[in-house]
């Protein structure tokens, strides 16, 4: 059965996956990734001009999921901001369990690729900055509704222990020290008065 073009893209990119991710990008070649797929190099060389073009992809696909991940589980649906950012924290608990994770695909790929005019680099570094800005987003939120003495130095603290649990994880693995990271979190929020924000709801 013919794919369409489109279709073959994904194809590949669900198989480059699962190879870059559990086995390292430069451990890979492109003709693994062609017979993992059950595809011609040929055929995969038409969707992907070269394998910096395949690992770009990649990555850009990983962070695709990964903004949906981190939006649905802080996504602003009448919980109160402070649980929006401790879900993030729960979802990670999850998301970093042996059979999910093998440490964060954003992290590896710098450390393959430490060149910063390589398109991997650049997508990977761009996750970053998205992440770090979600935090900051709702840290404003939760000022809205609490006091927050340092907002900005709150995202940044909250993005560093997401950071520290997927360093973490890939030596230590999910029940070590990234066993902490939500009791952490909740010592770095602001304590909320529960009786208080109900009554002036």
């Amino acid at each position: 059965m013919r794919r369409k073009a489109a279709e073959t893209r994904e194809h590949v990119l669900r198989v480059a996956h699962e190879l870059f991710y559990w086995n390292g990008i430069r451990a890979i070649g492109v003709d693994r990734v062609a017979a993992e797929a059950g595809v011609g190099p040929t055929t995969l060389y038409r969707v992907f001009e070269s394998k910096d073009d395949l690992v770009a992809a990649y990555v850009k696909r990983a962070d695709e999921h990964y903004r949906q991940w981190l939006t649905e589980a802080t996504r602003a649906d009448g919980r109160h901001p402070r649980d929006r950012i401790l879900a993030a924290f729960d979802a990670l608990a999850v998301q970093v369990r042996p059979e999910n994770c093998r440490g964060c695909p954003f992290l590896m790929a710098l450390a393959e690729f430490p060149d910063q005019n390589v398109p991997a680099h650049r997508a990977a570094v761009a996750t970053k900055a998205w992440v770090r800005a979600r935090f900051g987003e709702l840290v404003d939120d939760l000022a809205e509704v609490v006091r927050v003495d340092q907002p900005v130095a709150l995202a940044d603290q909250l993005a560093l222990v997401m950071e520290g649990v997927y360093a973490s994880v890939q030596a230590l693995g999910d029940q070590g020290p990234a066993k902490q990271a939500r009791a952490l979190v909740e010592l770095l929020l602001p304590a909320v008065d529960r009786a208080v924000v109900g009554a002036k709801g």
